[in-house]
């Protein structure tokens, strides 16, 4: 299933309220750790899966990347995209990722931000991902925790006075579709262990370099709700290298 929500008008005007729609990529919590992870990009050719607003194709270009794709199934988002971080070096290509199709060695990395948990089939994703690079090629990304969508409806539980009491984790081990709810809007999500996204990378050509949970940094611990997610992981970061 290719849901594309982001082109839903209330969904998208909510979306682009968020803080890491107007502060970049200043406003994402997992920023400072996943950008640790970033290859060099002094010269290299980058494709950016489901690249949103195109803050990491600019990160890209602005740290040497010779070439720069950033696709995404959304129009709004690619439109947004190329009114902030258009020109010379990025190109911005409509297109669901499950149906890209590009020479093998076309890519030096390819990067992702949350994006792959709105895939129905990592793993023939993972082996093309592996086709496009070239040997020793970059494949860094970022996708809500399994621990975090594991339960559909991705919320506390709350006592009767609306405190936290627990984060539910269950149905673990049973992969697949989850209908969950996001800004307030419906939204269809898709499950898998940790191990189903290890073990793909490896048995798709990849060497792990980093694994990375995420907490949220220091600096945005005033912000209403944010110590609360040091409870649960939220996030996790991958980086991986073909071999």
């Amino acid at each position: 299933m290719k849901e594309n929500r982001y082109d839903d008008q209330t969904f998208f005007d909510k979306y682009s309220q968020m803080a890491r729609s107007q502060k970049g990529l200043a406003g994402a919590g997992e920023w400072p750790e996943l950008e640790k992870l970033l290859p060099d990009f002094s010269g290299k050719r980058v494709l950016d899966l489901g690249c949103g607003y195109g803050w990491h194709c600019r990160y890209a270009l602005d740290h040497g990347a010779a070439y720069v794709l950033g696709t995404d199934l959304s129009q709004r988002m690619l439109e947004q995209a190329r009114a902030r971080h258009g020109g010379p070096g990025i190109e911005y290509r409509q297109a669901a990722m499950e149906d890209l199709q590009f020479p093998e060695g076309s890519f030096d990395a390819v990067i992702s931000s949350l994006a792959f948990h709105y895939v129905r089939d990592f793993q023939p994703l993972a082996e093309r991902i592996g086709r496009w690079l070239v040997p020793g090629g970059s494949f860094v990304f970022s996708v809500e925790h399994p621990v975090f969508t594991a339960c559909g409806s991705q919320d506390w539980y709350y006592d009767e006075n609306g405190n936290i009491l627990h984060f539910p984790v269950d149905n673990y081990y049973l992969e697949g579709r989850r209908d969950a709810v996001f800004l307030g809007e419906r939204v269809v999500k898709y499950h898998r262990t940790l191990t189903s996204y290890l073990d793909t990378l490896l048995q798709s050509g990849f060497t792990l370099r980093r694994l990375v949970e995420p907490k949220p940094p220091e600096e945005l611990m005033d912000l209403p709700g944010m110590r609360d997610e040091l409870r649960r992981p939220m996030m996790l970061l991958i980086a991986a290298e073909k071999r």
